[in-house]
């Protein structure tokens, strides 16, 4: 491969919250102590990776900072046209354009400002569970009622949508605000162009708006294909909010920089108008010219290679959790780079605990999360987005001393 995937990154004292564990780490986060002696930390909770960037977005950042001036700026032509560029060349989007996209302080931040703007406080928002735990943090800390549709496992155990479901607790809770997840966290699924229509057309027959959350649409894995929400029927794109960001796509959370796609103009005037009334929703100089360095030819040959790595990396996990680790049930993702782990039976039989079976994971320093949070009753989280032997290393660690 033309980039590095394979060495390990030492990220200590580095500001990382997923090896240093300062004491704000958020609900879910991780079991209380660190590993025993003798033994190392692997990071495999909070959703960042554990490999450095791609190139092109340093060469970006180092060429802006050499200029001594970080005053008041605008947003650049060269910002837009790369994101619209990404999404013609990554996504198939046509007609993309300047007007179309704005600016969000992070996704959740967009969420927030798009319920806001179509939703009163106290209004019930549908949500499908397994959720992630930042849209019920800030769901429910902007003051909004979370109504959940579960997703429902099929006999092969692939992640399903229950349409019916859907429409009853929209009808039953008169709702009009939906939150939905493509590719879906913390499961993993991509969803089929056809699960998106019939999920389109149910909110359609209730008149509800659709905020989508895209921000996993560019890791998906070797096999399958992302479908924008927006791109299903004509009623699809007027409908729905959709939200982006580089930050998982090239581990760049810590910069913060997202972006809205949003086509109707009823739609666009008031997310805007929300997310402008508490004057937080303003862009950083470096995280503009990170994007524009994301969304180069370079950047885009980097994902590739890293789909592929972290394609392998949930080849290897799936496999060695299916022969060595019975009891533990999962549905192979199909996207995204993380495991969701159904750990029921094996707690089960062995007479153990949640918190026992993380604390043990913990205790020889595979650092997992907690699944609770996601409403997972027995389930943990797992990040594989490391290089393959940090990956290889975290299972034989959970095969010899915790399975």
């Amino acid at each position: 491969m033309k980039y590095d995937f394979t060495s390990i990154m030492d990220r200590r004292g580095k500001d990382a919250i997923a090896v240093d564990l300062p004491g704000n780490v958020p609900a879910g986060g991780f079991a209380p102590g660190g590993p025993k002696e003798g033994f190392d930390l692997i990071p495999m909770w909070v959703a960042d990776m554990n490999f450095p960037t791609a190139p092109s977005i340093i060469e970006a950042i180092q060429k802006r900072l050499s200029h001594p001036a970080f005053g008041y700026f605008a947003t650049s032509d060269e910002y837009f046209d790369a994101i619209i560029n990404w999404h013609k060349e990554r996504k198939g989007v046509e007609g993309l354009t300047k007007e179309d996209i704005g600016y969000e302080n992070g996704v959740l931040g967009g969420l927030v400002s798009a319920l806001n703007a179509f939703a009163s406080h106290g209004d019930p928002i549908l949500v499908h569970s397994p959720t992630y735990i930042g849209f019920t943090n800030s769901i429910e800390g902007a003051g909004y009622k979370i109504v959940h549709s579960l997703l429902k496992q099929d006999e092969e155990g692939v992640w399903r949508m229950d349409y019916e479901d859907m429409d009853a607790k929209i009808k039953a809770n008169k709702i009009h605000v939906a939150v939905f997840c493509n590719p879906h966290n913390p499961t993993g699924r991509v969803w089929e162009p056809e699960e998106i229509e019939k999920a389109m057309e149910v909110y359609k027959a209730n008149d509800c708006i659709v905020i989508s959350d895209e921000i996993w649409s560019d890791l998906i894995l070797e096999g399958y294909h992302h479908t924008p929400t927006q791109s299903v029927s004509e009623d699809a794109k007027n409908r729905t909010i959709a939200l982006y960001a580089p930050s998982k796509t090239f581990n760049l959370a810590g910069l913060i920089g997202s972006y809205h796609v949003i086509y109707n103009f009823y739609l666009r005037d008031r997310v805007v108008a929300s997310s402008s009334k508490c004057h937080y929703n303003s862009m950083n100089v470096l995280s503009m010219h990170a994007l524009v360095g994301a969304y180069r030819k370079e950047g885009a040959e980097w994902v590739d290679e890293l789909r592929q790595v972290l394609s392998g990396n949930v080849d290897y996990a799936y496999d060695y959790i299916k022969e060595h680790f019975e009891g533990v049930n999962l549905s192979k993702p199909q996207g995204t780079y993380m495991l969701f782990l159904d750990c029921e039976e094996w707690c089960k039989k062995h007479g153990k605990t949640v918190d026992e079976l993380l604390k043990a994971g913990w205790d020889v320093g595979v650092a997992w999360q907690d699944g609770r949070p996601f409403h997972g009753e027995y389930c943990i989280r797992m990040n594989l987005a490391l290089p393959l032997s940090r990956v290889q290393e975290a299972f034989r660690r959970l095969d010899e001393y915790v399975f």
